[in-house]
């Protein structure tokens, strides 16, 4: 069994995937809480479709690109999980879980992009074929820089619909498409670290530069 969760976006998501079909999934009600509510969606995820955590063969977590606090706790609870049950943990942008979601779904049939919040007036992007294969690095900036016509999946277009006119649905990523993604081999596997786009808000701060002594020679 598949377990996968994404923290990447304000949202916590997980669901469980038995290799045929998604067995059981649930998304956060309350976002911006990370670390309160991604081990009790874990544990009824598990509860809701009768396994344990020793059932699981695997686990995959998206990688952001995403604010650098929420990606920390999905990507320390996965690896953790991965290390105590000695199964391998699979990494995907969660761009492309939000991409395969479109192209599975319908709302898509051409090339179009992905763009998500990235905080700050920015937005995450990165553009993609008629199949959901990424065709482009995930970039990190302004909407006005970015601004295209083609279809916009994700949270992006609503938040800069001037810069993104033709958006489309999903949102945001959602760990039961993440984790029929990576069943179905539709998506690249990556280690699972975080893909941050621009350095964490919070940083260790620097040493206060020395004070030379005042060696003025005095008259």
């Amino acid at each position: 069994m598949l377990l996968a969760l994404d923290t990447a976006s304000p949202t916590v998501t997980v669901a469980l995937h038995d290799g045929t079909e998604v067995l059981a999934s649930a998304t956060a009600a309350v976002a911006m809480r990370h670390g309160e509510q991604l081990a009790p969606l874990v544990e009824r995820v598990l509860a809701e479709a009768g396994a344990r955590p020793a059932d699981l063969t695997a686990l995959a977590v998206g990688v952001g690109p995403g604010p650098f606090t929420g990606l920390r706790v999905g990507l320390v609870t996965a690896r953790t999980m991965g290390h105590v049950l000695d199964v391998p943990v699979h990494g995907v942008c969660s761009l492309d879980a939000l991409a395969i979601e479109a192209v599975e779904t319908g709302v898509v049939d051409g090339d179009f992009v992905v763009a998500t919040d990235a905080r700050r007036k920015e937005v995450y992007l990165a553009s993609y074929d008629g199949r959901g294969v990424r065709t482009s690095e995930p970039v990190v900036d302004r909407p006005a820089a970015l601004a295209t016509g083609r279809p916009v999946v994700g949270e992006g277009a609503t938040l800069y619909p001037d810069a993104f006119p033709d958006g489309r649905s999903p949102l945001r990523p959602d760990a039961a498409w993440l984790a029929r993604a990576v069943a179905g081999q539709r998506v690249p596997l990556v280690a699972p670290e975080p893909l941050y786009l621009r350095r964490p808000d919070a940083e260790i701060p620097h040493a206060p530069k020395a004070v030379l002594p005042d060696v003025t020679p005095t008259p």
